[in-house]
């Protein structure tokens, strides 16, 4: 639980519109959301869909750094939001 004044900080593998597309356009849809391999992930996000569910738990002032080399692909995303 984050308390009044405090900060979340997520960090959760990126999935926005540019990187789906060259995802699909490669091919490689079916093998990069494959559920097939052990540890492999639970939930895929966009910068869109983290901020709603974000706000919906009272978190304000939401940003984000994206983590790659090339930011429209980026593997992961970093979210920091405050809670007033």
């Amino acid at each position: 639980m984050v308390k009044r004044g405090g900060k979340a900080i997520v960090s959760t593998p990126y999935h926005g519109y540019w990187k789906n597309l060259a995802l699909a356009l490669s091919g490689k849809m079916d093998a990069h959301f494959t559920a097939l391999w052990d540890h492999g992930h639970i939930k895929f996000w966009s910068m869109k869909t983290l901020s709603t569910l974000l706000e919906e738990a009272g978190f304000r002032d939401i940003r984000f750094e994206r983590v790659g080399r090339v930011p429209v692909l980026a593997k992961s995303m970093i979210a920091i939001a405050r809670k007033p």
